[in-house]
């Protein structure tokens, strides 16, 4: 690119955030260099500085400052990092519904949801095997509306259109969408309650994480005991009522009951002796209103590591149990 472009929103666009416009329709253009040019003012809207974070309406004009060359890309509909050998085959078998506005994936643990240091191999990315794949031919490029931790498995929606973006993007930003985590934690919490604590990032030696402050944004999840295991450990359902990074992990451990194996949150106390290796927190259920119409219910079967934590405390994976689907979920 050798000059400054003006670039409009779409009608498809309504509501999505700059940075996630950016993300896709220049798929290659970093996240830190993004941020460079927005505190700079290079890169303005409607010709006025603006944050990642704003809100685009459709007419809008976003000003693009010449990229050096190692940046420059096409935009996403034309163009998309190339796929791996087996990322399609991969993706297939992470499918537990489709139609046609969007995809819900059983994402494994282990698998990052979006690239970051070091690392390579991620869903965003595997979904450029979509583009060149005979089953998805033609299409548009699909488009992540929310996030997972690597080590959480479970449910994890990708639109298919544009349009099924937005709507999507729209109804997780007003709580339309209902979520449903199972955790298996160290400690004897309550029997159900809820934990309403601010998080807010903050620097440590294991890396950035949240933790409680009165001045970070508001975060609240609903919890139930669905089965303890005497004194040592427990099966909660999870029922998040805002969505903020690392939110279950860190209001877990709050109230004392880290997430078993999570060793950035629980430290000591989540490492149980002879527990099965892993972070024991799965994305189970989840039911949102479908950009079609209607409202698409869904449910991910515990992954083989989930099953071997719930074995190991003596339990089974019974949906039927007090608490343990949203059906049967009782918020305080």
């Amino acid at each position: 690119m050798s000059g400054v472009r003006q670039m409009q929103v779409g009608r498809d666009e309504a509501e999505l955030r700059l940075d996630r416009w950016f993300r896709r329709h220049f798929p290659e253009f970093g996240h830190g260099r993004l941020q460079r040019l927005l505190r700079t003012g290079q890169i303005r809207l409607d010709g006025r500085r603006v944050e990642a974070g704003a809100r685009l309406v459709p007419g809008q004009t976003i000003r693009i400052p010449p990229l050096p060359a190692a940046e420059e890309t096409r935009p996403a509909s034309t163009a998309a990092a190339p796929a791996r050998p087996g990322d399609a085959e991969a993706l297939r078998r992470m499918i537990l519904h489709e139609d046609d506005a969007l995809l819900v994936l059983d994402k494994p643990p282990g698998l990052a949801v979006q690239g970051g240091t070091r690392t390579s191999r991620h869903v965003d990315g595997m979904l450029a095997a979509w583009m060149s794949n005979e089953w998805a031919a033609g299409g548009e490029r699909p488009r992540l509306v929310h996030r997972l931790d690597r080590d959480t498995s479970g449910l994890l929606v990708v639109a298919k259109t544009a349009k099924a973006a937005a709507e999507l993007t729209r109804a997780f930003r007003r709580h339309e969408v209902d979520k449903l985590y199972w955790a298996l934690v160290a400690g004897r919490p309550p029997r159900r309650g809820v934990i309403d604590e601010p998080l807010a990032k903050q620097p440590g030696a294991r890396g950035e994480r949240m933790a409680a402050d009165q001045t970070g944004q508001a975060a609240r999840t609903a919890y139930q005991v669905v089965a303890r295991a005497g004194k040592v450990a427990c099966w909660l359902a999870l029922k998040p009522l805002t969505g903020r990074t690392h939110q279950l992990r860190a209001h877990c451990a709050l109230i004392g009951a880290p997430i078993i194996g999570d060793s950035k949150y629980g430290d000591a106390a989540a490492r149980l002796p002879g527990a099965p290796a892993g972070l024991m927190l799965h994305a189970r259920e989840i039911r949102l209103p479908h950009p079609d119409g209607g409202i698409l219910q869904l449910t991910a079967p515990p992954p083989p590591r989930f099953q071997a934590g719930l074995a190991w405390l003596g339990f089974e994976a019974d949906r039927s149990l007090p608490g343990a689907s949203l059906a049967g979920f009782e918020r305080p």
